[in-house]
């Protein structure tokens, strides 16, 4: 009988949680007003004939590279994230070889490892979700192959200085590094170009999240040339479909529209904090598009009457160290105003006093 590998067979899988699709999401960390109408305009100029042709990357990659700031050798253009985290693992994780991970964290990096065989070493994080910088030098071994790091984190909007991240890839030379930057836009701080210092690190990006093209499945995966070269030849030529491709150069290009969602985003992230601060609720700075907090035994009731208001958030519960928590997704300044406007309402029937004179 046909077997699939141990690896596979043990998998934990990973099943997005379906839950309601209607009214504003603000539960899955997407843009909430999609993308540049650029980007749709060009959409609409597709012909049967650009389907019809395979799709060729190597055309837009210089470009890509040219906005990011790299050279092309150093850059590969992935199906999303989820490919980029994938093909790291790919290329340096054999059965046995251990993966360091600081829970919580995006789950898809546990996933990818474990189906290589190898062995994931799950490091909590520390007191308020700090980023253990010193345990995780410590746990490096020489059967550490990859260590994963997404910054800023998803889910708790934490980051990590660029400095630990360079000592953490000088530690553990025979290691992928790799740091995950889908939030980059929300935060301002990168790793880019450290791989020139320490050839083991390697950057990804998305442009699902400010550049509102999640749908597309864009992402970016960049490192040494001569690593790179090794990941090319996991990757499969024709990853990104014609419309994704079709599209960047006018994502690129619509530089003002990101800014200004940007700008909403981060704006609405500082009132939410406030607002939260005000009614006592713990919550966790946050350097992405997103807010962590916690509501104890409040928390299903609150997700249930925030629902009911037409805003939908996420339940973190599962995710280590995160039970009876709440993520909620900052987006326009139109659709911030409308969550902050529920969240008063909603306090005052979970029975939360208001901790501050108004």
């Amino acid at each position: 009988m046909l077997k699939a590998r141990e690896s596979i067979r043990t998998l934990k899988g990973y099943h997005p949680p379906l839950g309601d699709r209607e009214g504003l999401r603000l539960d899955f960390n997407e843009n909430t007003v999609g993308c540049s109408p650029h980007v749709l305009d060009r959409l609409r100029t597709l012909t049967g004939e650009d389907i019809a042709r395979y799709p060729v990357r190597d055309r837009v990659e210089p470009l890509v590279a040219g906005h990011l700031g790299v050279r092309p050798e150093e850059l590969l253009l992935t199906n999303g994230t989820d490919e980029a985290i994938h093909l790291v693992c790919e290329t340096y994780l054999e059965p046995g070889d251990e993966a360091l991970i600081v829970v919580p964290t995006f789950a898809m990096f546990e996933i990818y490892v474990s189906a290589t065989g190898a062995r994931v070493i799950s490091i909590p994080a520390g007191d308020d979700f700090a980023f253990p910088t010193e345990t995780v030098i410590s746990r490096i071994t020489e059967m550490t192959r990859f260590i994963a790091v997404a910054n800023p984190n998803n889910p708790t909007g934490a980051f990590v200085r660029i400095s630990d991240l360079l000592r953490i890839a000088q530690a553990a030379p025979n290691a992928a590094v790799l740091i995950d930057e889908a939030y980059f836009e929300f935060c301002g701080e990168t790793a880019i170009s450290v791989w020139r210092e320490v050839p083991n690190l390697f950057v990804s990006r998305t442009f699902s999240k400010a550049y509102g093209m999640a749908g597309l499945r864009i992402g970016v995966l960049m490192g040494d040339q001569q690593q790179m070269k090794m990941l090319r030849r996991t990757s499969s030529p024709y990853n990104l479909n014609s419309a994704a491709l079709a599209c960047l150069p006018d994502a690129l290009a619509g530089r003002e529209f990101v800014e200004g969602y940007v700008g909403d985003v981060t704006a609405g992230r500082r009132e939410l904090e406030l607002e939260l601060a005000a009614w006592g609720i713990r919550y966790w700075p946050s350097r992405a598009n997103f807010v962590l907090m916690y509501l104890g035994d409040n928390c299903k009731r609150f997700i249930r009457e925030m629902r009911e208001r037409g805003i939908l958030v996420r339940d973190r519960s599962s995710d280590h160290g995160c039970q009876n928590c709440v993520r909620i997704t900052l987006g326009s300044r139109d659709h911030n105003a409308q969550m902050l406007s529920a969240l008063p309402q909603v306090f005052h029937d979970l029975g939360v006093r208001h901790q501050v004179a108004r």
